[in-house]
């Protein structure tokens, strides 16, 4: 399989894009507090992330997506999720490297993420492609933290 992704469109079926990332997901229930957003994603909100953001897939079933959002001075990188069949193939990674490249494109100096405090394995994944911890933050209502937020350089081109 092709690890080239491409960018879903507006009018694009939305219901692929959001069964994978319920099911890639639904191991953190039970995990993280207070539950992700993931569940209550819409298929309307994956169509609005494509018109206004973008959404990026690998494979027409798809295995594998990430939703880039520009803000000011950096990249963001939401819903990244792989199928649990299509792991440790290099999806997330090119999808990593597709998010640097739309940050060069829109002139945007750094990619910026967000992981909930108990996924450990994915803050050792994020850093093992180039991110720092930069802060943390906490869902409203919560006197703890609850997520990390990430940050990496957008490296010049290759």
């Amino acid at each position: 399989m092709s690890l080239t992704p491409y960018q879903m469109q507006p009018q694009d079926d939305p219901a692929p894009v959001l069964a994978l990332i319920r099911a890639a997901f639904a191991d953190m229930a039970g995990r993280i507090d207070p539950p992700s957003s993931a569940g209550a994603l819409t298929g309307a909100e994956v169509r609005r992330q494509a018109a206004e953001g973008e959404v990026w897939l690998i494979g027409r079933a798809p295995e594998a997506c990430v939703f880039l959002t520009p803000k000011p001075g950096a990249l963001y990188i939401g819903k990244l999720a792989t199928a649990e069949g299509a792991r440790r193939r290099g999806h997330a990674r090119a999808l990593i490297t597709l998010a640097e490249a739309r940050a060069r494109a829109l002139g945007l100096p750094l990619l910026e993420l967000q992981s909930r405090i108990e996924l450990v394995e994915n803050h050792n994944a994020f850093k093992a492609m180039g991110f720092a911890v930069v802060g943390a933050t906490r869902h409203p209502g919560y006197r703890r933290d609850t997520s990390l937020t990430f940050r990496r350089t957008v490296p010049e081109a290759p």
